[in-house]
């Protein structure tokens, strides 16, 4: 898994339009919140979804960027997407590209892990939170952003 300090692999994943994305494509002028998630539509990762989406004014006022990852298909992504008002990217990860470069494939390569990844606008991981089941470190990272006024970096 990406430790603090090291660099953010590059990849071009496609988000919920379709739409091909890189990482260079979404970090913004204070640095992007990279969120992974098992799958849409499940109890957890709509909580955690929902979180992104109340503090996305907040965020953006600051500069920083949201995109959330996962196995699912654009299609499936897009439904969740409408159905929960989320204004932010959820990019479609079925070949586990970044998943497995960021290090957040599930034991034995089976599902995907709950992580969220604070990343400078130099690329850098500047924080992270792994917690398979529950939010509050995540939401803590949130707050710290919004504290910091920035991912930093």
């Amino acid at each position: 898994m990406l430790q603090v300090g090291e660099a953010v692999p590059e990849f071009v994943l496609n988000d919920q339009q379709g739409k091909a994305t890189t990482l260079a494509d979404l970090i913004g002028d204070t640095g992007l919140i990279v969120y992974f998630y098992p799958a849409d539509f499940t109890p957890v990762c709509t909580k955690e979804a929902c979180a992104f989406r109340d503090q996305w004014p907040d965020l953006t006022a600051l500069g920083v960027r949201v995109v959330g990852i996962s196995p699912q298909d654009e299609a499936s992504h897009a439904r969740f997407a409408a159905e929960h008002q989320l204004p932010f990217p959820l990019l479609a990860d079925p070949a586990k590209v970044a998943i497995k470069a960021f290090g957040v494939q599930g034991p034995l390569g089976f599902g995907v892990r709950r992580a969220t990844f604070l990343v400078g606008k130099d690329g850098r991981v500047r924080a992270r939170a792994v917690a398979d089941f529950f939010l509050g470190d995540h939401k803590a990272l949130i707050e710290q952003v919004l504290s910091d006024r920035g991912v930093g970096g």
